[in-house]
């Protein structure tokens, strides 16, 4: 397994993309670990998995479609493997296995196999102390942004879940690379008010231009920031449309993303700057605060 990932819309040559398979039932609402599950726990709507299973194969298809290899997860019983993301992201050639909260270590165990010939001197492991999600890790061409929770938000929030810690452990591991880290806005009990990685309000593509919710950033500097790096090629979505995923896409080439039917002003945006849209559903998956970036760990881009 060749790893190499240096940017987010590099054409992509090989992914891992979870799977539903053994995700077990719907989980008590005590053991939930972001408020769109507790909503849809509460609601009686949790995703079935056979729907989980449906759509992640659908997305499997559509990759392969466009020339691209798909691994999948080896199935570990009554699991929830859908955010292989999460897991662990490659940044250059080394893949950076992540600290996740005590309830998804386990998640690893699936994803081990599939890179069980890459070296161990291109694996990386956080120490303790470095907490760290894939889904805050976004590599840009010498420059890594990277969602963090400061220390007081860090000790109070589940749904914090990467530290301040990890800023200064990537700026060791990756010296050429650029960290800079973007505090995120956190609840545990509203999902509009949450952003739960940086992906989740956050799109950067090939062309210079961003899907972006400025809310879902805590502070005001970070926001003016992301509109200074982007001015003229940035679309704003709502914390609505944000709580749907319209943040989380996926390029598969520079000119080509995968996003979902519904997310219409957002697909007609992006054709407009010039991009093929390819969409899938993922609309009971999304239900879980996840999608289509979440469910994907890239392994090789040009």
């Amino acid at each position: 397994m060749q790893l190499l990932v240096t940017n987010e819309w590099s054409t992509l040559h090989a992914v891992i993309v979870g799977t539903a398979q053994s995700m077990g039932g719907t989980p008590p609402l005590e053991e939930a670990y972001d408020p769109k599950s507790k909503e849809h726990i509460a609601a009686g709507t949790y995703p079935k998995e056979a729907d989980c299973v449906r759509e992640l194969d659908a997305l499997a298809t559509l990759l392969q479609s466009m020339d691209v290899k798909v691994l999948r997860p080896h199935v570990v019983p009554e699991l929830n493997q859908i955010f292989a993301r999460d897991a662990g992201i490659v940044v250059e050639d080394r893949l950076v296995v992540t600290r996740m909260i005590a309830d998804r270590t386990a998640e690893w165990q699936g994803i081990a196999p599939l890179l069980a010939d890459v070296p161990a001197s291109h694996i990386l492991t956080p120490p303790e102390g470095v907490r760290v999600e894939g889904g805050d890790v976004m590599p840009r061409d010498g420059e890594l942004w990277v969602g963090y929770s400061a220390k007081e938000d860090f000790g109070t929030f589940t749904t914090a879940r990467t530290n301040e810690a990890a800023l200064d452990w990537l700026s060791d591991q990756f010296p050429r690379w650029n960290v800079r880290g973007f505090q995120l806005k956190k609840s545990d009990t509203d999902p509009t008010a949450n952003a739960l990685h940086l992906d989740c309000c956050l799109s950067t593509l090939a062309g210079g231009h961003a899907v972006f919710h400025p809310e879902g950033l805590k502070l005001a500097e970070d926001v003016a920031f992301v509109r200074d790096t982007f001015q003229g090629h940035i679309l704003e979505v709502d914390a609505e449309e944000m709580y749907h995923m319209q943040c989380n896409l996926i390029s598969v080439t520079p000119e080509d993303l995968v996003s979902c039917p519904p997310f219409e002003s957002v697909n007609r945006r992006l054709e407009a700057w010039g991009y093929r849209v390819h969409t899938t559903p993922l609309q009971e998956t999304a239900k879980m605060e996840g999608l289509l970036r979440c469910v994907t760990m890239p392994l090789h881009r040009d």
